[in-house]
């Protein structure tokens, strides 16, 4: 039992570096994709660098969500093919101790990974996405044309729909405006300019749009009348603070919602409609993910003590293809859940089903000393996805 214990923690060991190396990489990756849109705004619009990191930071726990699944397989094969490259299982196997004694801190492990994911999906993602709708008005209240953008119908303020066609960064002239105005009772104001002028007050949390050469077509709706007025000049107002209170305390989109709120949220529709389906669907994803530490870390147990594969160089790529098969089924589970072809929570849990039950049966065949052949089981989840976009087609 003490040399169990022994082993126990030199696994645990093992894998921790592993998994917080391929948690800072995997991440760096992910954050990545943000680049593009963060230079831009600070070559267009003199982002601060505080706004920066504020903007990292919200993305992270989204990006974590699928990152530390991702990292826990990664740690376990990478441990494992370590492992059995450098001959430590067929010393433990001389020594007595087999296969499925080297499971139970694989599972400790996972279930660790289980709990931080579960955080991530029912705290961080809720967090994160609000905190970064909030900045976005920030933002937009000290550098207004953050806030717009070309060829793009902009509904951040109440009761005004605003689009522009193009807009000159260095000169702040717009192009081709078209403002969609409401705020009057039983009155839409339709406004069209060629050209116009961008001018904030920051501190007064108000923009001013001063339009050029253009028309209103105004409708009363209680007096069924309309009429145009032509005009050389135009100014209209538009306040953030508004728009700032309704990022505060506005109603929430699926991905701002926690699962509490995710629950009577979807009490509120009256029949199963493709809304419903989006929501049941977020609700399933913030425990289906985080479960994926399991089956995913279970299934890098055999792929790691395969004698074909003890080469560390295959390990991330190996990894990498096996997370990509979960994730393709992943997303045709979501895309056919919210077409109701069937329950959303087989879309959410088969992929985790199969992939774990996958990860036994190769498990069971390693400990009988029994190959395990990796292109057999590759070929085995092509099928299922071949299967899958047949049903789809039909």
């Amino acid at each position: 039992m003490k040399i169990n214990s022994i082993i126990n923690r030199y696994l645990l060991r093992e894998m921790m570096l592993p998994f917080v190396i391929n948690t800072v990489f995997f991440t760096f990756i992910f954050l990545m994709t943000k680049i593009l849109d963060i230079t831009k705004l600070i070559v267009n619009y003199k982002i601060s660098l505080s706004s920066v990191l504020l903007i990292l930071l919200f993305s992270t726990p989204r990006f974590l969500s699928f990152v530390i699944p991702m990292s826990v397989m990664m740690a376990v094969l990478l441990t494992f093919l370590r492992l059995s490259s450098d001959k430590e299982l067929v010393a433990l196997k001389a020594g007595g101790v087999g296969i499925y004694g080297l499971v139970p801190p694989v599972v400790l492990f996972c279930v660790m990974g289980v709990v931080l994911a579960c955080i991530m999906t029912l705290y961080g993602m809720p967090w994160g996405t609000l905190s970064m709708k909030r900045l976005t008005f920030q933002v937009a209240a000290s550098h207004v044309d953050a806030g717009l953008k070309e060829r793009t119908f902009n509904d951040s303020f109440k009761d005004v729909m605003l689009y522009i066609n193009n807009i000159d960064l260095k000169n702040k002239i717009l192009k081709d405006v078209f403002i969609e105005d409401k705020r009057s009772k039983n009155v839409v104001s339709t406004v069209m300019a060629p050209t116009g002028k961008l001018i904030s007050e920051p501190d007064k949390l108000e923009i001013h749009l001063k339009l050029y050469n253009g028309a209103i077509n105004q409708v009363d709706l209680k007096n069924k009348s309309a009429h145009s007025i032509h005009f050389v000049t135009y100014d209209v107002n538009l306040d953030l603070k508004k728009a700032l209170a309704a990022s505060s305390s506005g109603p929430k989109n699926e991905d701002e919602m926690r699962f509490g709120e995710l629950r009577q949220y979807l009490k509120t529709f009256p029949q199963k409609n493709e809304q419903y389906y989006s929501a049941l669907i977020e609700l399933y994803k913030k425990f289906s993910i985080p479960f994926a530490c399991l089956s995913l870390g279970i299934l890098a147990v055999p792929l790691g003590i395969h004698s074909e594969s003890a080469k560390r160089s295959k390990g991330l790529g190996m990894g990498m293809i096996f997370f990509l098969i979960y994730y393709l089924m992943l997303s045709a589970g979501s895309v056919f859940g919210e077409a109701g072809l069937y329950p959303p929570a087989v879309g959410m849990w088969v992929p985790n089903v199969v992939t774990g039950g996958l990860g036994l049966f190769l498990l069971v065949r390693a400990n009988n000393d029994r190959p395990v052949r990796i292109g057999s089981a590759l070929n085995l989840f092509k099928m299922t996805l071949k299967r899958l976009t047949r049903k789809h087609q039909e």
